[in-house]
């Protein structure tokens, strides 16, 4: 690929946590620094002396502030917003000496808190948003809250967010319904996800994202996320509840299992799992996974029972080892993923049992396993990170004001 050699940063809070975005930053990280050849550094401000979670080019370098804005998670109200304002103001002096002494061509934020004062660094650098979660659920990632005072905090924060949006160069959002969630602005690019499948060394074999896949015979429903409100493994195991007293010809539900993989505390899904009689033998909730292609190899179905999503790249990654999936419609992504009934199952929003109803038809038929997992692996081709590299280096080079041939 003939591009300029750009120096990129990226700010995001962490790399130690096995989250969909700390994955997409490490492996396009990785990518534009070793098939690019661009000078890459991430700039992060959480997990003091952990290591990235997920595998690291070591031509990227990693600047850790070392803030720990994580410790006003479990802080009082009060103490709260003064660690906030105090760690702030660091951040801000730190960020601005940083880009400073590294005159980066390119500065690309997660919209988390840095974007508050990003645009005032006079660096030098083009501004660019990168937003991973769709708008209605960017301020308040749980459940919805009545409270009349945070509603109307949401809104004078949405109002001063929109204002800082506009200052940036340019805002890249996952999907066309995203972009469209943002009538007020007119710098907004739609890039999706890469498959971030690929392990090192480097360089990486062209097409190898699609090359990994699923036999499909292996009884096994997998998912991989957070144990969070807006991954919904409530309603999933609601459903799964239903799976297990479901009777269909040529299935027994009892020889299935379903394997949830992600990070956080289990103890309320283990209650409801409890709640529900769900048999133990057939349903098992795990801790994170490194290795995600070993598991979708060793599974059958992956299932999507998420609230919200931004995009949906567990989605993609599944469907590029050959897997059919089952996926909740909920806004935004799955529907710009899959087409239903060709490479996917598409179930209303949070409709439990239809869920439940199309886990189960598609248990009992390997031949329609067989062909979505083909189609689905077909589809997905369109999120090889050649295609989407192309695409960033013209967003790079549109707004670095580099007109027609290339030095």
């Amino acid at each position: 690929m003939d591009s300029l050699k750009y120096k990129i940063v990226f700010c995001t809070p962490a790399l130690y946590s096995a989250g969909g975005v700390e994955r997409v930053v490490s492996f396009k990280a990785g990518y534009f620094a070793e098939q690019l050849g661009f000078d890459v550094t991430i700039i992060v401000t959480e997990g003091k002396g952990g290591a990235c979670y997920f595998p690291m080019s070591d031509k990227v370098k990693v600047i850790n502030f070392e803030l720990g804005f994580e410790e006003l998670w479990k802080a009082s109200f009060i103490k709260k917003v003064f660690l906030y304002l105090t760690k702030q103001r660091q951040y801000k002096r730190m960020l601005k000496a940083e880009l400073m002494r590294i005159r980066p061509d390119i500065t690309i934020s997660m919209l988390r808190r840095e974007i508050n004062f990003l645009t005032d660094i006079t660096d030098g650098s083009k501004k660019i948003g990168e937003l991973h979660v769709n708008r209605a659920n960017f301020r308040n990632f749980e459940a919805n809250d009545s409270s009349g005072l945070k509603r109307l905090f949401a809104k004078y924060w949405m109002k001063s967010l929109v204002g800082r949006l506009k200052q940036l160069d340019q805002l890249v959002v996952l999907t066309d319904k995203s972009k469209a969630s943002w009538p007020e602005l007119s710098n907004v690019t739609v890039i999706p996800d890469p498959i971030p499948l690929y392990p090192p060394p480097y360089p990486l074999p062209k097409g190898v994202g699609i090359k990994v896949k699923s036999e499909k015979c292996a009884k096994r429903v997998v998912t991989i996320g957070r144990y969070t409100y807006q991954k919904g493994y409530d309603l999933l195991l609601q459903a799964w509840a239903e799976v297990e007293s479901m009777k269909s010809e040529g299935v027994k539900s009892e020889e299935w299992t379903l394997d949830i993989y992600g990070q956080g505390d289990q103890a309320d899904y283990r209650q409801l799992m409890t709640e529900l009689g769900i048999d133990t033998n057939q349903c098992h909730l795990n801790g994170p996974v490194e290795d995600v292609v070993k598991v979708y190899q060793d599974s059958s179905i992956f299932v999507l029972s998420s609230r919200f999503e931004g995009f949906g790249m567990g989605i993609v990654e599944a469907m590029a080892c050959g897997l059919p999936v089952v996926s909740f419609d909920c806004p935004a992504g799955p529907d710009e993923i899959i087409t239903d009934g060709i490479d996917g199952l598409l179930v209303p929003s949070g409709d439990v049992h239809t869920l439940a109803e199309k886990l189960m038809g598609l248990m009992s038929d390997k031949d329609q396993r067989k062909r979505l997992g083909q189609r689905a692996r077909q589809t997905v081709q369109r999120y090889d990170m050649e295609a989407l590299a192309n695409m960033w280096t013209a967003l790079f080079d549109r707004v670095c004001g580099i007109e027609g041939e290339k030095e």
